[in-house]
């Protein structure tokens, strides 16, 4: 449903994905007016595409791997993964696909809604295109804000083009389980998705990745211990490898994938998860003398760079900062505060961001790697502990290992990175996240004692092998 008319509001955002809709949400927050462009689903990748519905596959085989290692608990466990139910769960925590709901929340902070294409034609102006083909003539008294978000990118790979193939939408979305995957890319999307299909029930899973590890910007144990994890569980891990041809002779037959090591590998589906790609190439940049099809690169205000008067902001995916959903929420209420003429700045997605990765095992990181770190010539420190060697992690089950490894900048004593795998690494990481960002002294942070018998002991180990 559409607002009637042509109508004027402070600000306007393009796109009602979760970082669209804070950009609206937080200049009402402040007492304007704003008005939100979406063409498809209000909540965006993240509700319906990406984190809700993947960690939903994920789940079920998290459990099971976490009550195995149990003694007497696992002894409970006599049949394997009903997958119809897990899918069936899977649907309802993305509502379905209705964004109904969303809809709801929309008009309850008092944010115009109009459903259809959105397009720059001026400066402060935009045109929607509804489904219909009617037109809706809006005007910014302060600001448009560019959230369009990102798509699956497409390689140059002999005949890839011209296959059908699955991108990250169509593998967290499938019906039914695919006997034989092969999945191009050793990102988040791969390996997030070759272990829950795997434990779905898919008969082979084969990962693909031309890099010479998986998760390749993260620490180097990280992509080790997961590429480990994965091949233990069924997946057949190939890194330091290229796809260079693929071919399907029908929409309905297996598709074979050759890689660079002269192999050939069959499957039902292949994913292609190799990257992203911003959703900038039919928004009207060109009207304001911008690249269609290109990252729409932004200054820490998120104002965009090369278009005159401070008029117009790219938040999330489409400004290529840091495509993920909640650095670009952050982004977002930085843009909502600078458009409502408050100071704010963004630095956090440079320097503190934290990232997780829901696999088994777990992947928690915030800040600088130590190659990152050295790169932009701090003077570090590291030091390394086994998450799994300390008492909390010990009662959480049997096997458990990981690492936990700091990044300090010896000259100022503070925490620059910290990376975490194995058990509560996504719970281990806000206290990070809080160190970086905060830039916590390490002498301080040794007064942050950790509650015994938890996974936090391992800040200890940590501040104590740096000499604390």
């Amino acid at each position: 449903m559409n607002e009637a008319g042509d109508a004027e509001y402070d600000v306007i955002v393009l796109g009602g994905g979760a970082v669209g809709e804070n950009a609206a949400a937080r200049p009402v927050g402040h007492g304007l007016s704003a008005a939100v462009v979406e063409e498809h689903l209000l909540g965006g990748e993240c509700s319906y595409y990406a984190c809700m519905p993947s960690k939903a596959l994920l789940r079920p085989g998290e459990v099971l791997d976490a009550v195995r290692r149990v003694p007497g608990a696992r002894e409970a466990v006599t049949g394997q993964i009903d997958t119809a139910e897990a899918l069936r769960r899977r649907d309802k925590l993305t509502s379905g696909w209705d964004d109904s709901g969303q809809e709801d929340w929309v008009r309850g902070e008092g944010i115009a809604l109009y459903r259809g294409h959105g397009r720059l034609v001026g400066e402060r102006e935009v045109e929607v295109t509804d489904e219909s083909g009617g037109t809706s003539r809006l005007r910014a008294t302060r600001a448009v804000v560019l959230a369009t978000g990102s798509r699956a990118a497409v390689p140059p790979i002999d005949g890839l083009r011209e296959t059908r193939t699955w991108d990250s939408r169509d593998i967290t979305t499938a019906k039914e389980v695919p006997e034989r995957l092969v999945i191009l890319g050793g990102g988040v999307v791969g390996v997030e998705m070759a272990q829950a299909w795997r434990s779905l029930g898919s008969r082979e899973v084969t990962l693909i990745e031309m890099a010479d590890r998986l998760l390749g910007p993260e620490e180097p144990f990280v992509g080790a211990e997961l590429a480990d994890a994965l091949r233990e569980s069924g997946v057949d891990v190939r890194t330091g490898t290229q796809a260079t041809g693929v071919r399907r002779p029908a929409d309905d037959a297996p598709v074979t994938v050759t890689t660079s090591d002269g192999a050939e590998v069959t499957a039902d589906e292949l994913v292609v998860a190799v990257g992203r790609a911003p959703i900038t190439d039919d928004i009207g940049l060109e009207t304001v003398g911008l690249e269609p099809g290109k990252y729409v690169h932004t200054d820490d205000q998120l104002r965009v760079l090369g278009v005159d008067g401070d008029w117009l902001y790219a938040v999330g995916d489409c400004n290529g900062r840091n495509l993920l959903t909640h650095m670009g929420k952050y982004q977002a209420r930085v843009a909502g505060d600078v458009i409502a003429g408050k100071r704010a700045v963004a630095h956090a997605d440079h320097n503190a961001t934290p990232r997780v990765v829901f696999t088994t095992p777990l992947v928690g990181a915030v800040g600088l790697t130590e190659a990152t770190a050295r790169e932009r010539g701090h003077r570090v420190v590291t030091v390394t502990h086994d998450t799994g060697a300390v008492a909390g992690a010990v009662t959480k089950g049997a096997g458990l290992s990981g690492t936990s490894k700091l990044v300090i900048d010896d000259d100022r004593r503070m925490v620059l990175g910290a990376t975490f795998t194995g058990p509560a690494a996504d719970e281990l990481l806000h206290s990070a996240t809080v160190a970086v960002a905060g830039e916590v002294p390490v002498d301080r942070l040794w007064h942050a004692v950790p509650s015994f018998p938890t996974v936090s002991e391992v800040w200890l180990r940590l501040l104590e092998k740096y000499g604390l």
